[in-house]
């Protein structure tokens, strides 16, 4: 049996959950296209009860609707996966939750395109961690191609990644980064 979490993801978890740990905050998560392993990851970590407050997994758009505030428009609207879209699908969730921050994604994890434009490609994933007042988005492209398994993981580890990288960047005055 193969460790779960990859080491890659591991570590990445290892490092989000103790920077929350040291601050006594919280993590929700919304993701997509990464299938649940954000959640996954940070539930293998000690003390995760502390930090982690919940999360979705909205692959569908009958699940955005359900549980991301999604309208009809939004879903007439809809051209594929972007960092404002998951910037918006993880602000719902913090603001359902109630957590200190949320992170978000949503890509293409292949092993076909989902459509023609690059957002739809497979490897490409847009990412997003939001607080009260503060965003850092970006989107990007793992370089894996078709292989699912592997997106999905690469999602999960970038959108961790980033995460850390906002909790250590982030000014305490609310300032935008």
């Amino acid at each position: 049996m193969a460790a779960f979490p990859p080491p890659a993801l591991q570590e990445a978890a290892l490092a989000v959950a103790n920077l929350l740990h040291e601050r006594g905050e919280t993590l929700s998560v919304a993701e997509t296209a990464a299938g649940g392993l954000i959640s996954a990851a940070l539930l293998t970590t000690p003390g995760a009860s502390k930090i982690y407050r919940g999360g979705a997994t909205m692959y569908t758009l009958e699940s955005r609707l359900a549980f991301a505030g999604w309208t009809a428009a939004d879903i007439r609207a809809y051209d594929g996966p972007n960092p404002e879209l998951v910037a918006k699908l993880a602000r719902n969730v913090r603001d359902t939750l109630g957590s200190t921050y949320t992170v978000g994604e949503s890509g293409t994890a292949g092993p076909t395109a989902s459509r023609q434009s690059a957002n739809g490609q497979p490897g490409y994933v847009a990412l997003a961690v939001v607080s009260e007042r503060d965003v850092l988005s970006r989107d990007l492209n793992t370089g894996l191609g078709s292989d699912r398994a592997g997106n999905m993981v690469a999602f999960a580890t970038e959108a961790l990644k980033l995460v850390a990288e906002f909790l250590k960047e982030r000014s305490g005055q609310g300032e935008k980064i």
